[in-house]
């Protein structure tokens, strides 16, 4: 009882950030910011990050092939991790829709916008600073548009950063083992 009384003391002052960032995002709402922030939005729609990773297998012939699989195993645990958090955590979403199934904490969209810029990053290093800054615009775009609260999109990026880490070092593992012998073996 002593860790829920605690844990909800943490957490007053993080709400109450994120209320204020809320109310300051939606009150600096421009017409002509309207349509970036629904295109940085739209970017995480899985047909066109499918369709980026597989141009990026075709156009880079050398490295891009291991790029692309170590990307779709930073996705892999990354959505398992903000789906399993969204359905037990269940935070209503700043603009008030309330569903289990797609609820405001943590984001999927800034999880999954910084775990491929984590990747593609350590690919393609002269594009690291555009590619951090792509991962920044669309989880700003979810604050902007009212779809997530600052901390939603803070623990979703650093949710997609982990789990690329944690992907890229076990891929590592894998390919610094011993080939294992083919063939029978005794009985």
């Amino acid at each position: 009882m002593k860790t829920l009384f605690l844990v909800l003391a943490l957490l007053a002052p993080v709400e109450s950030l994120d209320g204020v960032v809320q109310r300051a995002v939606q009150s600096a709402r421009r017409p002509g910011l309207e349509a970036p922030m629904h295109a940085a939005t739209r970017i995480g729609r899985p047909v066109i990050v499918l369709g980026a990773l597989l141009a990026v297998a075709i156009f880079d012939p050398a490295a891009g092939p291991a790029t692309a699989r170590l990307a779709l195993a930073a996705l892999v645990p990354t959505n398992v991790a903000v789906e399993a958090l969204k359905w037990t955590v269940n935070r209503t979403r700043p603009d008030g829709e309330r569903k289990r199934s797609n609820s405001s904490f943590p984001s999927s969209h800034a999880a999954n916008a910084f775990a491929l810029a984590w990747v593609l990053a350590r690919r393609y290093r002269p594009a690291a600073p555009g590619l951090w800054a792509g991962a920044a615009v669309v989880a700003v775009s979810r604050i902007y548009l009212d779809r997530h609260y600052l901390s939603d999109v803070l623990i979703g990026a650093a949710i997609g950063v982990a789990c690329a880490w944690v992907a890229a070092r076990l891929l590592q593992a894998r390919a610094a083992r011993p080939p294992q012998p083919q063939g029978d073996t005794p009985g």
